[in-house]
């Protein structure tokens, strides 16, 4: 069964480059087939549309994790999790 994963970081500033959250969430070992990122500070791209985004790409079971933003601009697993299907 394909696993996807939906990473909601919270706590984003607007200031904050998406090319280093894509590496720090590379950098989390997050075992899964496809990952969607959404960031708390995002108007237009939710956890909807991530769903509806793995959905689409053929995953069968979707968590949706969080993480908030360390201050050595890296990623932390809050440890809180919701399956949202699967």
């Amino acid at each position: 069964m394909k696993k996807g994963t939906i990473l909601y970081v919270v706590n984003c500033e607007s200031d904050y480059d998406e090319n280093d959250i894509k590496k720090a969430v590379n950098n989390l070992q997050i075992d899964a087939d496809l990952i969607e990122t959404v960031y708390s500070r995002s108007d237009n791209y939710d956890v909807m549309d991530a769903w509806w985004a793995l959905t689409r790409r053929g995953m069968k079971e979707i968590i949706c994790r969080f993480a908030e933003i360390t201050i050595n601009s890296g990623l932390k697993l809050t440890g809180r999790e919701l399956r949202l299907c699967g």
